[in-house]
């Protein structure tokens, strides 16, 4: 497995990524079709962020995103082919963003998570710092974590 910078053109193919990475956890199609635009991953994005792709033999098995500025920034995406869940991709993803975060200055990253996911968060060092509304969903709230970089 690869993981590299992943690339403008690629927005779709992240996307669908995001979209089935969610729908794993069995959300409903009424409640996938909230999160659309929240998952949806654009050009911009990629530009703006530091988003990178796990690979192996040319197929892209998940991609991960953050964004911010020092000291604190903010993981926006993670998300896994749900093929591939399991598998070391999302933790290789995760050390991978941890890299990019210290060497943009940040000491602390910020994770508004999914419920299901926050297992996997607390697993990678994270702490449980509060809740923040979902941006999709009125009246669902989410786990907010964060990671302080200074520690492993």
């Amino acid at each position: 497995m690869e993981i590299r910078p992943a690339r403008p053109e690629e927005a779709a193919l992240l996307t669908g990524i995001a979209l089935r990475s969610k729908a794993y956890w069995g959300y409903d199609e009424a409640f996938m079709a909230d999160c659309r635009a929240e998952l949806t991953v654009d050009a911009g994005v990629i530009e703006r962020s530091a988003t990178a792709v796990a690979e192996d033999d040319g197929r892209v098995l998940g991609f991960v995103s953050l964004s911010g500025a020092p000291p604190t920034g903010s993981l926006d995406l993670l998300f896994i082919e749900p093929e591939s869940i399991g598998r070391g991709v999302g933790r290789a993803l995760f050390e991978r963003a941890r890299g990019l975060a210290v060497a943009l200055g940040l000491s602390r990253l910020v994770i508004e998570s999914d419920p299901n996911a926050e297992p996997f968060y607390l697993a990678m060092g994270a702490i449980r710092i509060g809740a923040v509304p979902s941006g999709s969903i009125p009246g669902r709230e989410l786990p907010l974590l964060a990671v302080d970089l200074a520690t492993p």
